[in-house]
């Protein structure tokens, strides 16, 4: 199987799965392992460690999967998870001290020099300056689902959705011919994005700026068949 990982889509959770499914009996249960460890680069095998005859045969006649996520809903995860957390301190020095140093006029030294406060309404406005992505590509969090897994170039057998995480995720298990001993791992999170939490980080966004934020990810949203959130003011 190749799995496309999309942050902020169950993707630690979907690595620990591939974890046990590569692991050669080293894990059994997906929820044994640590949520940092399954985040390891060397754990699992990427497409770009084979040679290119390899890969070709793997987009050939592997089985091929995705998941995705309301794109808006995926942003306001990752924008609380990356800077609303105290832990997250290397979100908050990498791109927080630079968003509060674009965005923030007569910003404190200390804001300057932690970055972790960063504003929703701060955060929307350094994905919608154009010097953002001239800069370099957005960061995997919240770069766009298409430029993460290019749908376009690869023919992906399944593409699973977030709203519909179990069913989906033990649908590819049972393909895989693996669900006797295996099960998508589940628990119900009460601090997870929702809809209305969405719609409520957007409240105080202008609509010119819901108009960009939208074409940014519009392909997102026409891709994966996702509707326009009723909550934007598209004037």
């Amino acid at each position: 199987m190749i799995y496309c990982y999309v942050p902020k889509v169950a993707c630690t959770n979907w690595k620990r799965v591939m974890m046990v499914l590569t692991g050669r009996g080293k894990y059994s249960d997906p929820m044994g392992i640590p949520p940092n460890e399954a985040h390891i680069p060397s754990n699992l095998k990427t497409l770009n460690q084979y040679s290119i005859p390899e890969i070709n045969h793997r987009l050939k006649s592997y089985l091929k999967f995705l998941f995705v996520r309301e794109p808006f809903e995926r942003l306001v995860s990752a924008y609380r998870n990356k800077f609303t957390r105290k832990y997250n301190t290397s979100f908050h020095k990498r791109f927080g001290t630079k968003i509060v140093r674009r965005q923030r006029k007569n910003a404190t030294q200390e804001a300057l020099h932690s970055g972790s406060d960063v504003k929703f309404e701060e955060f929307v406005g350094y994905l919608t300056d154009p010097s953002t992505q001239r800069e370099e590509p957005f960061n995997e969090h919240w770069q766009t689902v298409y430029s993460l897994c290019h749908p376009c170039h690869i023919h992906y057998d399944l593409v699973g959705k977030y709203e519909t995480l179990e069913e989906d995720s033990n649908y590819i298990l049972w393909l895989a011919g693996v669900s006797d001993y295996l099960r998508f791992p589940t628990y119900a999170k009460s601090t997870r994005t929702t809809d209305e939490m969405t719609a409520e980080f957007f409240q105080n966004i202008s609509s010119q700026q819901q108009m960009q934020l939208f074409e940014l990810y519009k392909l997102d949203f026409l891709m994966f068949n996702y509707s326009t959130p009723s909550y934007l003011k598209m004037e």
